[in-house]
């Protein structure tokens, strides 16, 4: 059983746990279901926005403890005023020592996209996104059928929430495509043993269709990078521990967006 089977398996008992704490009902009563939610898109593409989705993360399975010691509202809140076009938050708590109540506290404190950066394997997940104030969800090819991935994104869409599909290879991205998908982002890391190189992106770039916004995912280091992927039509790039392993994760964008 390798990482991301532990953490499928983990998932399912706190989804379950989940449902027996709160019914849909009261996941609807929520103080953030009603808002409408922000387009990832629309910031995505913005020429005053970076591109980048910067992103709030503690721990990893790979690296353990990245930066425990700041708070999420100053640190999203950097990540807005650097030029952030969304921001990714980990709600994933027995492996990356993230909270639900994270992208709540995010929520309250930002004017741009969410995304709810988890393992979704249950359509109760979705409603729940929502119910703390996502704009976006992210579905893992990885760990999801074919038949998943359109039902979660219909259901997401019909929600007024971005989809973010996540892919590692070729046969992940061509079994996964669905037309209610808003982008596809190519992880650079793979999530069955946590080697990362980015030149999974440049190699998946031209097999994704020209009607999904395209996004990188993990390893990106420095500018020249993002230069370069632009240059392979990407329009988006998750960056989370380059910055989030510094004192000041906000300065540590802002400084880094200067190089763009």
């Amino acid at each position: 059983m390798n990482i991301l089977d532990k953490i499928v398996a983990h998932k399912k008992i706190e989804v379950e746990a989940a449902k027996a704490r709160f019914s849909y009902t009261q996941l609807e009563e929520s103080e953030f279901f009603a808002r409408q939610p922000y387009s990832l898109n629309q910031f995505l593409l913005d020429p005053a926005r970076s591109g980048i989705i910067a992103e709030f993360k503690r721990k990893s399975p790979s690296k353990g403890i990245i930066n425990d010691q700041v708070s999420v509202e100053d640190v999203t809140t950097g990540y807005n005023a650097a030029g952030a076009s969304a921001i990714s938050v980990l709600t994933d708590r027995n492996f990356f020592m993230g909270r639900k109540l994270d992208l709540t506290k995010a929520r309250k404190v930002n004017d741009i996209p969410l995304l709810r950066k988890d393992f979704m394997i249950d359509e109760y997940q979705i409603v729940e996104a929502k119910a703390i104030g996502a704009d976006i969800i992210l579905l893992i090819a990885a760990i999801l059928t074919p038949a998943q991935i359109k039902q979660f994104a219909g259901m997401a869409k019909s929600l007024g929430l971005s989809v973010l599909l996540e892919v590692h290879n070729l046969e992940e991205l061509q079994r996964s495509i669905d037309p209610n998908l808003s982008a596809i982002g190519v992880n650079n890391r793979n999530l069955a043993d946590f080697t990362v190189s980015v030149e999974t992106s440049f190699q998946l770039a031209q097999h994704i269709p020209d009607e999904f916004t395209k996004i990188s995912e993990s390893a990106i280091s420095n500018t020249q990078v993002i230069k370069e992927l632009k240059q392979a039509g990407y329009n988006g790039f998750l960056i989370g521990e380059n910055f989030m392993k510094q004192e000041n994760p906000g300065q540590a964008m802002a400084d880094f967006v200067k190089g763009l």
